[in-house]
């Protein structure tokens, strides 16, 4: 496939600089294993193995290589049965590459079900934004909790309740939910339980203050309850499918902040790492 586009995001810098630190045994001791990195992409299809019958030479696709990375690159190599699809409709390629934040933020959304309650702690990223919108496609109630920047962000895309954290603490909300999702790991269960319901579950993207969300969620995972989560994303490949499914109907969209041309990438990898992004961060490859 030949790349047009690509991202930076959480999961890029994280694996460059080996975060958690015991993620370098997975990742490399002393430098990166991969050498170009990149799970976003969108492109177009340029050359077909000899049983491939699902796509055709010139086709508009977008996807995520959650295990082998590669997409910041002219050309990459996915499986046919991968976590590939075609492009829904003219949408430009650097408006397709949404997968990865909208993959992590189905491993917690997936929770979710007609009726249900949740509250997005950090609604404005790239997991919080698709968090906020794949919780309202399966017709949950939705709370976004944002700072001031963006406090008009979430309404658009479909929050129901919008909440400034630098006005108001919503930890001291006597409201509960059935998921507290903190989208760019923040805050702690600790602060967030009095929130939850009776089966609540506390959702969130780190691993928390001195741990503790990995500690919590093996004792809360022994006791059966799972009432404290680090969503692992499953099934790329169906996940893409239904994501692709839900931007053809207006479900979904992404959001996006900055755009950098690929002989920039590092500048790219600086503004990911300081923490400021709206969104999706995108790298025109081609």
């Amino acid at each position: 496939m030949k790349v047009h586009a690509a991202t930076v995001n959480r999961t890029d810098t994280a694996t460059l600089r080996a975060h958690p630190f015991f993620a370098r045994a997975m990742t490399g001791l002393i430098r990166p294993k991969m050498r170009v990195l990149g799970m976003d992409f969108a492109g177009e299809i340029d050359l077909l193995g000899e049983d491939v019958c699902a796509f055709d030479v010139g086709d508009r696709v977008f996807g995520i290589s959650p295990d082998m990375f590669g997409a910041h690159a002219e050309y990459l190599c996915v499986p046919a049965d991968g976590a590939i699809a075609r492009i829904p409709g003219s949408l430009p390629y650097h408006q397709a590459v949404v997968g990865e934040g909208a993959w992590y933020a189905n491993g917690t959304t997936r929770l979710l079900s007609e009726g249900k309650s949740c509250l997005i702690y950090g609604a404005s990223g790239a997991i919080g934004t698709a968090a906020v919108q794949l919780a309202k496609a399966r017709g949950a109630h939705v709370v976004a909790v944002v700072g001031t920047r963006h406090i008009d962000l979430p309404g658009s895309l479909g929050a129901d309740r919008v909440v400034n954290y630098e006005i108001e603490d919503f930890t001291a909300f006597e409201e509960t939910f059935d998921l507290v999702f903190d989208a760019v790991g923040k805050t702690s269960f600790l602060k967030c339980r009095s929130l939850l319901t009776e089966d609540g579950v506390f959702s969130a993207t780190d691993l928390g203050p001195g741990w503790s969300n990995i500690f919590l969620g093996m004792f809360y995972g022994a006791t059966g309850t799972g009432r404290v989560r680090i969503p692992f994303p499953e099934d790329a490949p169906g996940f893409i499918q239904q994501l692709a499914g839900l931007m053809s109907q207006g479900k979904f969209h992404g959001v996006f902040d900055q755009r950098y041309p690929l002989d920039e990438i590092a500048e790219a990898f600086r503004y990911v790492e300081s923490g400021q992004k709206t969104g999706i961060v995108v790298v025109d490859v081609c």
